[in-house]
């Protein structure tokens, strides 16, 4: 698993073009494994999409990857972090309260609850209209037009 992330990163990099400082740091921070005891360090500050397999060789997993990888400003720009586990014999504490069964793709709001669940790759587009439906969400687009009229 922490020899994909790199590679996906990687690739990411490249395929913008010349890369600024900036963007490299949030894209190594988009991208992270899910090796924390609970979601909490994140709640009211990011939206986790946790997305587990079995093996970081499951087509799903990569597939997964492959999509979060094509639009990472979008996923930026609504705070989400992504958490990876593909090593079911470790039991971590996200894998054992998630309790997926092979692939799962898990999105989790703000406020630290599970909003959706998918057992298969889900683009980056639906990600972010399942997220910009979310009240949370609306109040935050409302906040960025009514600051962007003050300017």
């Amino acid at each position: 698993m922490k020899r994909l992330i790199p590679i996906v990163i990687a690739g990411l990099i490249a395929s913008s073009g010349v890369a600024q400082e900036t963007d490299v740091v949030e894209l190594e921070t988009l991208f992270v494994a899910a090796d924390m005891a609970d979601l909490s360090e994140f709640r009211w500050k990011k939206r986790p999409v946790l997305v587990f397999a079995d093996s970081e060789d499951d087509p799903a997993y990569i597939e997964q990857l492959e999509l979060l990888g094509q639009r990472p400003e979008a996923l930026l720009e609504r705070d989400v972090i992504v958490l990876t586990d593909t090593d079911p014999e470790a039991r971590s504490p996200l894998r054992l309260k998630m309790r997926p069964r092979g692939f799962m793709l898990v999105l989790v709001g703000k406020d630290g609850g599970v909003k959706l669940r998918k057992p298969f790759p889900w683009d980056v587009r639906e990600i972010t209209r399942s997220i910009d439906k979310m009240p949370m969400r609306k109040r935050e687009i409302r906040e960025e037009k009514e600051a962007a009229r003050e300017r």
